[in-house]
């Protein structure tokens, strides 16, 4: 079966020549290598064109900046999100993103810590909003 898929692999020239072939020519290599660096050439030249044209912001960022966030189970998620001048509390689900609060920018989310916990000021900070909403 391999003899007869192998010619197959082959040059047409090397199907009708007899002689022994003496090896790929030198010329081949380096051509091959230029057309590889000509398209790589190309490839980052386009890549430095377009960040030049973005304003040198990176694709997608958008002055936006992920400040922290909390996992509440294996898919949803509670993300604190900068805005400009603000920052968003965004709770996360599958198919489905919500503002749950909005803060001015800097706000301190610092919570003193209850004695014998070791979570993070984020995690405090949105307990004590729940607390301070199922009071009210």
């Amino acid at each position: 079966m391999l003899r007869l898929l192998f010619p197959l692999l082959l040059p047409i020239t090397a199907w009708g020549s007899d002689a022994a072939s003496p090896g790929i020519p030198a010329g081949t290599y380096l051509q091959a290598t230029l057309a590889l660096l000509l398209i790589l050439g190309l490839l980052f030249g386009t890549a430095w064109l377009a960040r030049k044209l973005s304003g040198g912001k990176g694709f997608g960022q958008g002055g936006m900046k992920i400040i922290g966030g909390v996992a509440l189970g294996p898919r949803e998620r509670i993300v604190l999100v900068e805005v400009g001048d603000s920052w968003l509390v965004i709770g996360i689900v599958p198919g489905q993103i919500r503002t749950l609060h909005q803060l001015p920018k800097g706000s301190s989310t610092e919570v003193e810590p209850t004695a014998g916990t070791t979570e993070a000021p984020f995690a405090q900070w949105l307990k004590s909003i729940k607390e301070r909403q199922n009071n009210a």
